[in-house]
């Protein structure tokens, strides 16, 4: 992975970009979160969006009930099970999201310079001339010339099927508006949005506590998706719900910025989220179209000092009906990945898009080539400076494993971890290499109910049968860290305590070492750094692998 790094500054012969690229065990560093719907439920395709790099699977409770997303919660086990690959599990709130309320699911006709009403009478069937809606306090929220964004759920902005509305007149609790455009609502669910309106209704709905409390803590759900996160107390009081539940109390919460609000409260809402979600979409209507870019770059920005996870979303929606993302949208991935994206979120692609894997499989195509021309080592500098001294313990060890492994062109870094967080510091520097994450989960009576059959067990490695009868086993940091950039994780026999004896240590190393050789990350007189904690010492050493 890192003999073909290049420097977008340095020249490249225009030739080599035709040259095919080299295929890696890993489809990228950079993760791939695909949402299970429609069109991606299968056990079939499912195995299909695994193969092609789907690291997690986001489960989006804005449509369907917890029965439908339990079955494609069943055959995303089935699919783990078969193809050996690891997948962690996302929820994703409704949060105040603004709904027409279609009961016919027929579509419906828009006509440009005509009116429609929207009405929170929900008795109504919607039609051309008058549209129902799950809000009774629009009247109040908006005022003639507001501009209201409305469109088929996940909605890739074309206009066909996607329209602008401008309030014209408030009659009562009912909001005139005139068509800006002609447009066909189709689907199931058609949603709202007002640019730029505080909507006065709550981030953690009582729909969504009560799915969290029942499906979420059923299948121990890795990460909660809080949508329309408005500010830090959204995240504390989301925080206080998982804490009361038990099995949750170590789920990650990913606050979801989708409006000015979020965006104004930004710093405030990432110390206290675990993760970022950047909701491209409704922050699209909320901020002018030339200013989107600035807020991406300053929020990955400020995601990357902190060493926290951030997702980016919409950056393939033709691929929904197209075999092929447009020349912007390519870019666009690119882009994320030198701006220094975790992540890439498929909304509408893979829900109901017609190509799901064949989607996965490209972005991580764009992700794996915009990766060999980032700037590490401007990044590396920007970060130790940022961080500045004197640097924690952890911080410099994790620092010195990363400028170990560049200056030595080592294959891979190996972190023994319990917690996740060293391994994590390690990713937050942005390593050329992958960074083998060996878990040491600490057991509990018998929390943890799997079978062992050798010394590691983990997705790419031969598992017991018993062990993949449930995904949720896997330990949550160990699955949670399937969202981070670079970072892969390993699960080590529990019987071999974090911090044990140097013989041990070597034992597990040893396997940890097999696996990188069998899946092609490590090569006979490849270099390694291995991090790793020996008694109340850490230690960082190099170590030159042998035929």
């Amino acid at each position: 992975m890192h003999s073909s790094h290049l420097l977008l500054e340095e020249p490249i012969r225009m030739a080599s970009i035709l040259e095919p690229s080299k295929a890696n065990f890993f489809p990228a560093m950079t993760k791939i979160v695909g949402t299970l719907g429609p069109k991606s439920r299968s056990v079939e395709v499912i195995s299909g969006c695994l193969k092609a790099g789907m690291s997690v699977a986001r489960f989006d409770f804005s449509w369907g009930d917890p029965e439908y997303h339990q079955e494609t919660l069943e055959n995303l086990k089935a699919a783990v099970k078969s193809t050996k690959k690891l997948c962690a599990v996302m929820l994703d709130t409704v949060g105040p999201e603004l709904q027409v309320v279609n009961k016919s699911e027929k579509s419906i006709s828009l006509q440009v310079d005509g009116f429609v009403i929207l009405t929170p009478n929900q008795e109504i069937e919607a039609s051309s001339e008058l549209l129902p809606i799950n809000f009774d306090g629009l009247s109040k929220a908006v005022k003639k010339g507001d501009t209201i964004f409305m469109g088929q759920y996940l909605f890739t902005g074309s206009e066909t099927t996607s329209v602008w509305l401008e309030v014209y007149e408030l009659k009562g609790e009912d909001v005139v508006c005139v068509i800006k455009n002609s447009a066909t609502l189709s689907g199931s669910l058609f949603t709202l949005h007002v640019s730029q309106i505080p909507i006065d209704l709550p981030t953690l709905t009582d729909k969504d506590k009560d799915v969290i409390s029942t499906w979420g803590v059923k299948n121990k759900i890795d990460f909660l998706s809080l949508s329309y996160t408005r500010h830090a107390e959204d995240v504390r009081q989301a925080r206080d719900l998982l804490s009361k539940l038990g099995d949750l109390s170590q789920t990650q919460i990913f606050a979801k910025i989708e409006n000015i609000e979020g965006l104004t409260h930004f710093d405030e809402i990432l110390q206290e989220a675990d993760g970022i979600i950047l909701s491209r979409g409704n922050l699209g209507i909320d901020l002018p179209p030339e200013k989107v870019f600035l807020f991406q770059k300053a929020a990955l920005y400020k995601c990357n000092m902190a060493g926290k996870p951030a997702v980016l979303t919409r950056v393939v929606d033709s691929m929904t009906d197209n075999l092929r993302p447009t020349r912007a949208e390519a870019t666009d991935v690119a882009n994320a990945v030198l701006d220094g994206s975790d992540a890439i979120l498929l909304g509408a692609e893979t829900l109901r898009g017609l190509y799901p894997v064949e989607t996965i499989s490209i972005v991580g195509k764009i992700c794996a080539e915009a990766e060999k021309v980032f700037n590490q080592d401007l990044y590396f500098k920007k970060t130790v400076k940022y961080v500045g001294e004197p640097m924690t313990h952890l911080e410099s060890i994790a620092s010195s494993a990363v400028r170990a492994a560049i200056k030595v062109k080592a294959s891979a870094i190996i972190c023994f971890t319990s917690s996740g967080r060293a391994a994590r510091l390690i990713a937050k520097y942005r390593p050329t290499m992958p960074v083998l994450s060996v878990v040491i989960p600490r057991l509990k009576t018998n929390q943890l109910k799997w079978s062992f059959t050798g010394a590691f067990e983990d997705p790419l490695c031969n598992l017991s049968n018993h062990m993949w009868e449930s995904l949720l086993y896997y330990p949550f940091n160990a699955r949670q860290s399937l969202i981070v950039r670079g970072l892969f994780p390993m699960l080590a026999d529990p019987r071999h305590p974090a911090e044990s004896t140097s013989a041990t240590n070597e034992s597990v190393l040893k396997v940890a070492l097999d696996h990188g050789k069998d899946s092609g990350v490590i090569k006979s007189h490849d270099r390694v750094v291995v991090c790793q904690k020996v008694g109340d010492s850490s230690v960082v050493k190099i170590i030159e692998l042998e035929d």
